[in-house]
């Protein structure tokens, strides 16, 4: 015959003090509350479990768990036992799901893609994409378990984006979303990806090319740029931007131990040493590996003039404040913009690229890769790439600089298109044509 046990009460659990060993007080139905030696007072639910071993769970303790949440936990544990669950077996898994779903948030698989991704990333590139994502995406979908996610709850943030014209970086949240989801795949915290379906639900930004001039304005640009009236430093950058139609971050930054005039040959290395006080200051090579820039003879001249000028320093354009800090990213916009061309419709530092990269397309004298390389471009074919990597085409980029630097003088007096400076036996033929077509 089972013994019967008194019901336990607040008073008598308050005044239940510690003796020299351990001691229980039972309220009944398994549940009781052990006084140890040191005060401590611990709730426990002694059971037998759905295969007939002894069972002992630990509640809490006394008085952070009080008489009647115990006695509730009691409940919920026997009503699990009713239905064959062992109490300390499901509150394990309990945990083990509650510790799952917080690994599962977006925000946590979103940080993991991030962390695996950026190892392949510059750290400025790695910083901007982490930025985008805990400024747009995790205020909306950041505690989010990423299972319960659909279509139309990724799309959310990226609409809030598009109604307030912010398109490019929609786009790019849209492209970063599709990865999370899925490497959430890959992990088995979902099935399948329903990022897949955000394909062409944003409107994307149309692209604007930079501005470029037409070939046949090279004269005036020439006759403009040798008429500048500003700091002689920033003419000089500008005419050696236009030579070397390097980008601008690779010209501003550029120091003088990367550039051997006797051989004609500049070096910008993958990563530059730090300058402080100077954001982005160790950017080299947009590609992050060594790039190979080979010099004209005009150039090397205009090198030659700005040594005098700068080779005391260590970089080649110093700022006009500071010669240990670069000179400004506008500055080269401002001094086109002070020869009269409107940057933003007409032409800009970066249009110098488009420009050089036509007039070698079009003269049909130099190979896709060899143009690709010089202009800094890395091959997208990554079968192809693991094979061409080591092909930097030094020889014929020479020769092609070189051109590209004699067409510029050619059309200081006259201008000519690029196909008719590469071929110029073609270009006699079709004016000797024209002239017996008008006698």
């Amino acid at each position: 015959m089972a013994r019967l046990v008194t019901p336990l009460t607040d008073p008598k659990c308050e005044a239940a003090k510690a003796r020299e060993t351990d001691y229980t007080l039972f309220d009944g139905q398994g549940l009781h509350l052990l006084v140890k030696k040191s005060g401590t007072k611990v709730w426990r639910f002694k059971y037998s479990r759905p295969d007939g071993r002894a069972g002992l769970a630990t509640f809490g303790t006394y008085p952070a768990l009080s008489l009647k949440a115990a006695r509730n936990r009691r409940a919920e544990a026997r009503e699990l036992l009713a239905h064959g669950i062992d109490p300390i077996e499901h509150a394990k898994q309990s945990k083990l799901d509650a510790e799952r779903a917080r690994k599962s948030t977006f925000e946590a698989v979103a940080r993991e893609w991030h962390s695996i991704s950026a190892r392949k990333w510059k750290p400025d590139h790695a910083n901007t994409v982490l930025r985008r994502l805990e400024t747009h995406l995790f205020p909306t979908l950041g505690a989010r378990p990423i299972g319960e996610l659909k279509t139309l709850d990724l799309l959310e943030p990226l609409r809030e984006l598009e109604k307030r014209d912010i398109l490019e970086t929609a786009s790019r949240l849209g492209q970063y979303t599709t990865s999370i989801m899925r490497l959430a795949v890959q992990q088995g915290h979902i099935e399948s990806n329903p990022a897949n379906d955000l394909h062409g639900a944003i409107i994307t930004s149309k692209i604007t090319h930079r501005p470029a001039l037409p070939f046949e304005r090279i004269p005036e640009l020439l006759e403009r740029l040798d008429g500048y009236k500003g700091r002689l430093l920033t003419r000089i950058a500008v005419h050696f931007c236009l030579l070397s139609f390097v980008r601008s971050s690779e010209l501003r930054l550029a120091r003088w131990p990367e550039i051997d005039l006797d051989r004609a040959l500049w070096t910008i290395p993958g990563k530059r040493a730090a300058i402080e006080g100077v954001r982005f200051s160790t950017r080299g090579a947009k590609m992050g590996t060594p790039y190979l820039v080979p010099l004209s003879r005009q150039v090397v001249e205009l090198m030659k003039k700005t040594q005098e000028l700068t080779g005391r320093f260590d970089l080649v354009f110093p700022g006009d404040s500071h010669f240990w800090k670069p000179m400004s990213e506008n500055t080269i916009n401002a001094a086109l913009r002070r020869m009269g061309y409107d940057t933003k419709t007409e032409l800009c530092g970066h249009g110098f690229r488009a420009m050089a990269c036509s007039a070698l397309v079009e003269s049909g004298l130099w190979t896709e890769d060899a143009v690709e390389r010089q202009m800094g471009h890395e091959e997208r074919n990554r079968v192809r790439g693991a094979y061409t990597h080591l092909a930097r085409h030094l020889q014929e980029r020479r020769l092609m600089v070189q051109w590209w630097a004699d067409y510029l003088d050619t059309c200081r007096s006259c201008f000519v298109t690029p196909y008719e400076f590469a071929h110029p036996e073609q270009a006699s033929e079709n004016v000797s044509r024209l002239n017996q077509a008008v006698l």
